[in-house]
């Protein structure tokens, strides 16, 4: 396998001596294997670019690819394609926006000028990732890391927090010096009033049955076997009250099945807009905690499987002693607590203040670094 991406890896940059003649332009190009749409986090610094600079062409480049490695012949051939569409991209820009590994930034020979970001997709630190996940059962193997040159050559990686600093340049291999403190652009909707309002609203007409309950978000992690998942998610449906509603967010690839008359298991929105009708919100090991804090949402953990699931993947926190709220492998005791304790808020802005720095429209704050970037290297070629 080293020996095959070796060769493509001298193949494609023999290819990208060529494209990289191509005339830079006054562009930044942002990546991502997210999804195959742009996420808000790109949307909204796009607006923030052009509001600052309307000369600015932003171009998005979002394409899944399933499986990775593992994924069928077909597509890869497909991703193969859209690589050549990343090289000429970014063979034309001066900066390059990632929000998760790209093949062709690690791989490929770039002009020194180009500024290569990493806004990593997730607000804050739970799962351990990257190289501080090599070799276990839910990461990279050393040698995969080591071929396909992971996380290299990033000019900066952004971070929410100081306390979140030496994580992502442990996950990224980086130094810390380059890493950055700015929230993702998504944080400036959560403290939108008008925006909140509005998410609400269409919620509402959607499922007018959550206007009338408390809604208890559950937000689960993903695993590639669910037969434990399946029953402790059963418990915890069985645990509610009447007067609550649990609404299921699965991952796109979960095979859980739920039927019960207080559960909703919704397709139609995401996590992220589930949050603006959220009473309280129920997860293990994900990151929209931090989304949830922010938004004075009372958190709790649900950590049923903790002792398996660490041992495959590992966690970057020290889950006992910095969340906040209930952590309980007993569905009942969760479920009692949202309906009848009170929760200690102070404890949740502790949390929240400690992993995001927010200072107001961040969107604007990584568009002012970035166009400033972009004038360096305008200064450069002078």
């Amino acid at each position: 396998m080293q020996a095959i991406i070796k060769l493509g890896t001298a193949a494609l940059n023999v290819l990208y001596f060529f494209i990289k003649l191509l005339p830079v332009k006054n562009k930044v190009v942002m990546i991502s294997r997210q999804s195959n749409t742009p996420s808000i986090d790109f949307i909204l610094l796009k607006k923030a670019l052009q509001q600052q600079d309307a000369s600015v062409d932003v171009v998005f480049l979002c394409h899944t690819l399933d499986g990775g490695l593992k994924s069928s012949y077909k597509d890869k051939i497909k991703y193969a394609f859209h690589m050549l569409k990343q090289m000429k991209e970014i063979a034309s820009s001066k900066v390059v926006v990632l929000d998760t590994y790209c093949i062709v930034i690690s791989l490929l020979k770039h002009r020194r000028s180009l500024k290569i970001i990493q806004m990593w997709h997730s607000i804050g630190t739970m799962k351990k990732f990257g190289y501080t996940a090599l070799d276990t059962a839910e990461g990279t193997s050393t040698k995969i890391a080591t071929a396909m040159r992971m996380h290299e050559q990033y000019s900066y990686v952004f971070a929410s927090s100081p306390a979140y600093q030496a994580d992502l340049a442990k996950g990224f291999h980086c130094p810390e010096d380059i890493v950055r403190i700015y929230p993702l652009p998504r944080v400036d909707i959560l403290t939108d009033a008008s925006y909140k309002q509005e998410m609400r609203k269409k919620l509402y007409q959607k499922y007018p049955i959550l206007k009338e309950k408390q809604v208890i978000l559950y937000v689960p992690t993903f695993r590639k076997k669910e037969t434990m998942m399946q029953t402790y998610v059963d418990k915890l449906c069985d645990a509610l009250y009447d007067d609550q509603i649990l609404v299921v967010k699965r991952h796109p690839l979960s095979k859980l099945t739920i039927h019960n008359p207080h559960v909703l298991v919704d397709t139609s929105f995401t996590s992220f807009d589930m949050l603006f009708v959220a009473d309280a919100v129920i997860s293990d090991y994900s990151c929209i905690i931090y989304e949830a804090a922010l938004l004075n949402i009372p958190l709790y953990f649900y950590n049923f499987d903790m002792q398996n699931y660490t041992g495959k993947r590992g966690l970057a926190i020290d889950y006992e002693n910095e969340l906040p709220g209930i952590i309980s492998k007993d569905p009942k005791v969760i479920i009692d607590s949202i309906e009848k304790e009170p929760y200690d808020m102070d404890e949740l802005q502790r949390f929240c203040k400690k992993y995001v720095v927010y200072d107001g429209n961040t969107s604007l704050h990584i568009a002012d670094f970035i166009l400033n970037l972009m004038k360096e290297g305008n200064d450069a070629h002078e």
